[in-house]
């Protein structure tokens, strides 16, 4: 079969460079999705030979190898048996002739297959070209775009300004329109470079005419390659290394071209601000690149992607060092003005930021997280004042000037205040840990006033929320709570914290002045922080029958939580393990059924069978032998121990009748089965290992 390249580009204004990824990547699946519905079962290209291209001033995708014809097909449209599709006189009868009038066509059009009536449609083949205008006008109206603008006269709507379209089949332009936009074969260069129409003779000219006449790399992960080996390059200039954070890596790829990356200076005098507000500040409104020496201190360099190949480079760097020296000292501006307030006498300002409608301003919270750390320092031992002290100023660093220019310098910005204003280390560093863990691998808490407060202000946002009956529903979680769960437990057991989940929704409960009922808000805290759990374990490879099985038991204190998961991971491992899940689950279902809890005693005189008489003998040697284990916290110990009974629960349900005719017998057997069953019960419920 016949098979051409396909070329389509829409050419727009400079587009979002948040959105210009999403965008490709949304344009090239819609248009594959719409050339592949025409085509049905069959395949018109290879996945490898489709490409998305993305620059700031176009949006294209190549397909090479496309079949240039739908092919034709045959459907057949089975009808009413063929035993009853005629009368004794052979005239159609009504099943048949409805069926008929159904595919509309006449009775002598049907045809009989396998016993069967019915009609064959027979599509032909059709050229591909005379479908693409519309597949790709459909998939362009269906990119996801939050925010659309209009432009002149027109009433359509786009995320900027169309201004050419290019649609070819090979060397063939396909007649279409987007936009108001007639399909052609020319494209535009460069906007400085090559501000003119280059005209593509045929699809598979686009890649390299773009960049050796119109100065354009429309590949989007070339040039960001590209930009990479640049600023490396830099780096060695000038024996440094520059810092290449991936999120500005493709926020400058996105804006730029045809790049070109070139180092500026800045004084040294800027260097006496927290590095990382100089950083925060050529990042977020220069979109620079920070430079380093070896071991991570900031030097006085920055580079810059230019969208031009400038004859005269100094100049672009003079520019660019000229825009960037009043930035700085905004930066240090700010940095000494807010250092003539301290931190404490920013705390009744808080009154003034709500941290949310139904629970109180950032003062209130301030005021009960204080109350929760006290209580965690003192449930851990730590200096219940200091943990206190950091809780009070822990946001007070919102109310600066360098934190509202750069809201993401909270924490850090806190931290350096504290310290400036005499604060002890711990506290000043809580200021930076309560943010920890940010997200998943990140480092977490390792002072003691920072891992209370980091604990206390995510307790208190779950108690409050919830209590508010504003837990997350779906995707959306505006105030991340299945991140702050996921944090604390991560907190209390990499920290190994000796702490209760059930005693901390109480007292954050109690912090605060609203009646907020356990029954109702603090079991459904309960339950959705324990089934963080099983993120956690995802990641570690940890299956859900493991995690589930421990979730039974409902451990309320994370630590032990963790450490029974990974004894039962263990215990899967071990030979026995199949056979007493096995048999957990028989006895789970045998006590159910009989509603016994496994807390009734055991009476000997009534063991009658030598296997009964060793299964109660091993259960009462491993009651015995397991309590320090348990009080330990060794559960891995425990259900290694626990394996050793598999001889025994085998032959006991080998030889004994567990539901005896005799009450008293039967009873006692199965108080035996309740007694087994608790202890491993101590640890997990392993008849969902099955």
């Amino acid at each position: 079969m016949a098979t051409q390249d396909f070329l389509i580009e829409l050419g727009t204004e400079e587009l979002p460079p948040a959105a210009l990824q999403s965008l490709s990547g949304a344009l090239k699946q819609e248009i594959c999705n719409g050339i592949q519905e025409q085509f049905g079962k069959q395949t018109a290209f290879a996945d490898e030979d489709v490409k998305a291209y993305a620059a700031p001033r176009r949006l294209a995708v190549q397909i090479s190898n496309l079949q240039t014809e739908v092919p034709s097909s045959s459907f057949f449209m089975q009808g009413p048996p063929a035993r009853i599709a005629y009368d004794e006189e052979g005239n159609p009868s009504k099943a048949l002739q409805g069926f008929a009038k159904k595919c509309g066509v006449t009775v002598d059009q049907l045809e009989e297959v396998d016993g069967k009536m019915g009609y064959r449609q027979e599509t032909p083949a059709k050229p591909l070209i005379s479908e693409l205008s519309a597949i790709v006008e459909n998939a362009i109206l269906k990119l996801p775009i939050p925010k659309r603008m209009r432009w002149g006269a027109s009433r359509t709507e786009f995320v900027r300004p169309t201004k050419w379209l290019v649609m070819l089949l090979g060397d063939q332009v396909i007649e279409g329109e987007v936009f108001g936009l007639q399909a052609g074969r020319t494209t535009m260069g460069h906007r400085f470079h090559h501000n003119e129409e280059i005209e593509l003779n045929s699809a598979n000219e686009y890649l390299e005419n773009l960049e050796s006449v119109g100065k354009v790399i429309a590949d989007f992960d070339d040039r960001r390659e590209k930009i990479r080996a640049q600023v490396i390059a830099e780096g060695v200039k000038i024996n440094a290394v520059i810092q290449i954070e991936d999120d500005l890596l493709d926020e400058v790829t996105a804006l730029n071209e045809w790049p070109v990356a070139l180092t500026g200076r800045f004084d040294e005098r800027f260097l006496e601000v927290p590095s990382q507000a100089l950083i925060s500040s050529m990042k977020e409104h220069q979109k620079y690149f920070h430079v380093t020496d070896a071991e991570g201190q900031l030097l006085p360099y920055f580079v810059t992607i230019a969208n031009i190949e400038s004859k005269d480079p100094a100049k672009v760097i003079e520019g660019n060092e000229k825009v960037i020296r009043p930035r700085l000292a905004d930066a240090v501006f700010f940095f000494e003005t807010d250092k003539k307030q301290t931190l404490e006498s920013r705390i009744e300002k808080l009154n003034n930021i709500v941290f949310q409608k139904d629970l109180g301003t950032l003062h209130a919270k301030a005021v009960r997280v204080a109350g929760i750390s006290e209580f965690i320092a003192n449930k851990l031992g730590y200096n219940p004042e200091d943990a206190k002290r950091a809780a009070m100023l822990a946001k007070t660093d919102l109310m600066t000037d360098m934190v509202f220019e750069f809201p993401d310098l909270q924490g850090l910005m806190g931290y350096h205040y504290a310290l400036h204003d005499g604060e002890k280390q711990d506290v000043a560093k809580a200021q930076l840990e309560q943010y920890l863990p940010k997200f998943a691998g990140d480092n977490i808490p390792k002072t003691e006033p920072g891992i209370a407060v980091a604990i206390a202000d995510r307790m208190d946002t779950l108690v409050g929320l919830f209590g508010i009956n504003q837990p997350p529903t779906g995707s959306k979680d505006p105030f991340a709570l299945r991140r702050a769960a996921l944090g604390v437990l991560r907190i209390i057991i990499e920290n190994n914290l000796d702490l209760d989940l059930k005693e901390l929704i109480m007292r954050s409960l109690a912090c605060y002045d609203k009646v907020f009922e356990w029954e109702e808000a603090g079991d459904k805290i309960l339950n959705f922080m324990l089934e963080r759990f099983r993120a956690k374990y995802d990641d570690e490879n940890i299956s859900a029958e493991v995690f589930l099985s421990v979730l039974a038991v409902k451990p309320t204190r994370p630590l032990e939580f963790d450490q029974r998961v990974k004894a039962v991971n263990h215990f899967q491992t071990l030979e026995e393990a199949a056979a007493l899940a096995a048999a957990n689950k028989r006895v789970s279902n045998i006590l159910s059924k009989q509603g016994v809890t496994g807390n009734q005693p055991v009476k000997l005189e009534l063991l009658q069978e030598d296997a009964e008489k060793a299964l109660a003998t091993a259960v009462s040697d491993k009651q015995l032998a397991l309590a320090p284990l348990f009080a330990e916290g060794n559960f891995k110990a425990v259900l290694e121990q626990l394996a050793e009974l598999r001889g025994a629960v085998d032959t006991f349900f080998d030889d004994v009748m567990v539901m005896a005719d005799d009450e008293q017998i039967r009873n006692n057997r199965l108080a035996l089965l309740g007694q087994l069953r608790n202890l491993f019960l101590g640890v997990a419920d392993i008849s969902l290992l099955g």
